[in-house]
């Protein structure tokens, strides 16, 4: 995955984190228990966390010119739909079944920045 690449797919996480969070904060907020309004925004926090990550990874991409890089970037985009895509359907829907995935978009997030630390420590 380019730098490019990697950038745009920066960008609209960061759109799509900050409506979620928008949406949240005015347009949830009458609909949603307590509760499950913190799980939404743990949800938006994790997911605009991670897409700053995103602009973090193309930066990298350049500089170090690890291929890894480009997999943590995926990875990482797949932790962000794993981790706070479970968290915005559950905080919907309640649909329980969802919690077992996001624990392994948790994991997902982690090997992505082992990934990068391993490219890091591989780089010349």
């Amino acid at each position: 995955m380019t730098d490019r690449f990697i950038t745009i797919l920066a960008a609209l996480n960061m759109i799509a984190a900050v409506g979620a969070g928008a949406f949240g904060a005015h347009g949830l907020k009458r609909l949603l228990t307590p509760e499950m309004l913190g799980v939404w925004q743990t949800a938006v926090t994790y997911h605009i966390a991670h897409a700053l990550g995103l602009f973090v990874l193309a930066g990298l991409a350049a500089r170090l010119q690890q291929p890894l890089i480009g997999t943590a970037a995926w990875v990482m985009f797949a932790g962000i739909v794993m981790f706070s895509g479970s968290l915005y359907l559950l905080a919907t829907t309640g649909m329980r079944w969802l919690g077992p995935i996001t624990p392994i978009g948790g994991l997902a997030f982690m090997a992505a920045w082992a990934m990068v630390a391993w490219a890091a420590y591989r780089a010349v």
